[in-house]
C-alpha cells in the first residue's frame, strides 16, 4: 500500500513521467500504470477451492474416531491431536500431524459453548458456593471451607469460614448471610451439591434434601441449579471466590479462634462497599441500598441444627461424627437427643437438661470434668490423674483449695481430701459450696470444717413464722462440762 501511494504521488502530484518513476523504483511500467488506474489496490480474486486429496481420504475416519472417543475417554484422560495421529497411522492411514491438529481444533470449535452476556436486576439473584481455604487457628494451620454468597446486582459479598463443608454449615451460612443483608433475594443459584440436591430428575428438576427444602420454604426463596458439571453457570461467585482467596485471605488469616478470623474477614468484605465502583462510577454500597428495598423481609432465623440420637457410653461420653463429648455421669447408658449446629453440639437430657459443647473436629474431644463429680468423689487416684483439666473446669476458688491441701498434706492425702470437697460440691451444689470455701480461704478456717452442716449457711426462720405457743420456749445447747457434772453426781 505504501508503494502504491509513492507511485501515485510522484506521477500525479509531482508531475514526473511513468517511465522515470518505473526506472527509479525498479518497477515495470505496466505495474506503474496499474497503480495509477486504481485508486486502491484491487482485491485478489478468489481462486477455485484447492483440492485436498489426503484430507478427503481420512476425514470420515477422523470424524468417526472423534465421535467415538466420548465412550473411551473421560476426566483428564482426553484424546489429543497427537494421540489421534498415532492411532490413524497405526491403522495404515497416511496423514500429517498438522492436518490432524487442524481437524481437531475445528471439531472443538464447532462444539465449544457460546456464553450469553447476562444482566442482573436489583434484589433478584444471589449465587452461593463453597471454597477450600487455609487458616491458622491458635498457632495451627489447617484446612477450612469458605461459604460465599454474592449478590449479583450490587456485588456485595457475605463470607464465613467453617471447619467442615456439610449441610449444617451450608444452612448456617444462609441464616447468617440473610441476617447480615437484612433481607432475602428472590432467587439463589447453586451447584448440584449434596447438601441441597438428593438427585437430578428427568427434565432437569431436582429432588431437594428435606432440610434444604425446609430452609427454602422458610425464607420463600427460589432455588436455581446449574447444569451438571457446568459450574460456570454461576460464574459470578466462582470468580469472586478466587478473588477472595487471593486478596482477602493472603497472607493466610491468623486468629485465636475461627470466630475471630471470621469477624475480621466480614469487616474486610463490608469495607469494599464504599471503595468498589461499577463502570458508571456507582459504589457497591449505593447499588446494595437500591436492591435492599426490594428484598423480602427476613423472618425469624431458621434453625440449621441437625437432630440425631446417641447412646451414652459407660464412660459418660457421646460419640458423634468421630468426636467425643462428655455428659453427666448419671446419664451413662441412656439414649439422648443431640442437636448438632455449625459450631456447637447440644445434648438434651431426659429431664430436659441441656449440655452444650463446642463442636469438635474428627478425633478431637470436649470433656468437662464437672460432669464426673460423683465418680471423682469416690476415686481420689482419678482426681490426681485428671487434676489440671479438673481445676480448669471448676475455676476459682478450687485451684487455691488444691494448693492449700497439697501444701499441708502432700499429693496423696490432698487428693483424698479434695475428693471429699468434690463430693460436697456434687451433693450441695456450687451455690452453697463455693461461697463457704471462699469464706474459709479468706478467714483461714479449715476447709472441710467449713463444709460441715453446722458451718454451712442455714436459712433461719423469722419469728413470725414460729407458732406463738412455741416462741417462748428456749432449748439450751449442751456442753462437755455438763457431762462431767453428771458423772460426778453418779459417782456420789
Amino acid at each position: 500500500m505504501d508503494q502504491v501511494h509513492v507511485v501515485r504521488h510522484k506521477v500525479l502530484v509531482e508531475g514526473r513521467s511513468q517511465r522515470a518513476v518505473a526506472r527509479e523504483l525498479g518497477l515495470a511500467r505496466v505495474t506503474v500504470r496499474k497503480y495509477l488506474d486504481e485508486a486502491a489496490p484491487a482485491r485478489k480474486a478468489e481462486g477455485a477451492v484447492r483440492p485436498r486429496p489426503v484430507w478427503d481420504a481420512v476425514a470420515p475416519r477422523v470424524q468417526a474416531v472423534l465421535a467415538e472417543s466420548v465412550r473411551w475417554t473421560g476426566g483428564k484422560q482426553r484424546l489429543t491431536a497427537t494421540r489421534l495421529h498415532t492411532l490413524l497411522t497405526a491403522e495404515g492411514l497416511h496423514v500429517g500431524v498438522t492436518l490432524v491438529k487442524d481437524a481437531v481444533a475445528e471439531w472443538k470449535r464447532q462444539r465449544r459453548e457460546v456464553f450469553v452476556p447476562l444482566t442482573y436486576r436489583p434484589g433478584d439473584l444471589a449465587e452461593v458456593d463453597f471454597f477450600e481455604v487455609l487458616v491458622d487457628v491458635d498457632g495451627t494451620r489447617r484446612k477450612a471451607w469458605l461459604f460465599l454468597m454474592r449478590l449479583m446486582y450490587s456485588g456485595r459479598d457475605f463470607a464465613w469460614i467453617y471447619d467442615r463443608q456439610d449441610q449444617i454449615s451450608f444452612l448456617d451460612g444462609h441464616v447468617r448471610a440473610f441476617a447480615h443483608f437484612d433481607g432475602v433475594p428472590a432467587r439463589v443459584a447453586y451447584d448440584n451439591l449434596r447438601a441441597a440436591v438428593v438427585r437430578i430428575l428427568v427434565g432437569g428438576a431436582r429432588a431437594l434434601t428435606p432440610r434444604f427444602a425446609a430452609l427454602a420454604s422458610h425464607y420463600l426463596l427460589e432455588a436455581c441449579f446449574c447444569r451438571p458439571g457446568e459450574g460456570h453457570d454461576k460464574g459470578g461467585v466462582e470468580a469472586r471466590g478466587k478473588a477472595v482467596r487471593q486478596q482477602a485471605l493472603v497472607p493466610i488469616p491468623v486468629g485465636a479462634t475461627l470466630a475471630v478470623i471470621n469477624e475480621a474477614l466480614l469487616a474486610r468484605m463490608d469495607a469494599r462497599l464504599e471503595t468498589t465502583r461499577d463502570a458508571a462510577g456507582q459504589t457497591s454500597g449505593a447499588r446494595f441500598a437500591e436492591e435492599q428495598r426490594l428484598f423480602r423481609l427476613v423472618p425469624l432465623p431458621f434453625a440449621p441444627e441437625a437432630t440425631t440420637f446417641a447412646t451414652v457410653t459407660p464412660r459418660a461420653l457421646v460419640r458423634l461424627q468421630g468426636a467425643v463429648y462428655s455428659v453427666w455421669s448419671r446419664w451413662a447408658g441412656l439414649d439422648l437427643v443431640v442437636r448438632v449446629g455449625a459450631t456447637t453440639v447440644t445434648i438434651v437430657g431426659q429431664d430436659g437438661t441441656l449440655i452444650r459443647h463446642p463442636r469438635k473436629r474428627f478425633g478431637e474431644r470436649s470433656i468437662d470434668y464437672r460432669h464426673y463429680l460423683a465418680e471423682l468423689a469416690r476415686k481420689p487416684q482419678a482426681v490426681r490423674q485428671v487434676l489440671p483439666d479438673l481445676l480448669r473446669d471448676l475455676g476459682a476458688p478450687f485451684p487455691a483449695i488444691w494448693d492449700q491441701l497439697h501444701g499441708a498434706h502432700g499429693p496423696r492425702d490432698a487428693a483424698r481430701l479434695f475428693a471429699k470437697v468434690l463430693g460436697q460440691l456434687d451433693t450441695q451444689g456450687a451455690a452453697v459450696v463455693v461461697p463457704a470455701l471462699t469464706a474459709a480461704l479468706a478467714m483461714g478456717t479449715p476447709l472441710l470444717l467449713a463444709l460441715t452442716p453446722a458451718r454451712m449457711a442455714i436459712d433461719r426462720l423469722e419469728s413470725d413464722a414460729v407458732p406463738a405457743p412455741l416462741r417462748a420456749i428456749e432449748v439450751g445447747s449442751g456442753c462437755a462440762a455438763d457431762y462431767d457434772a453428771w458423772l460426778v453426781e453418779v459417782a456420789v
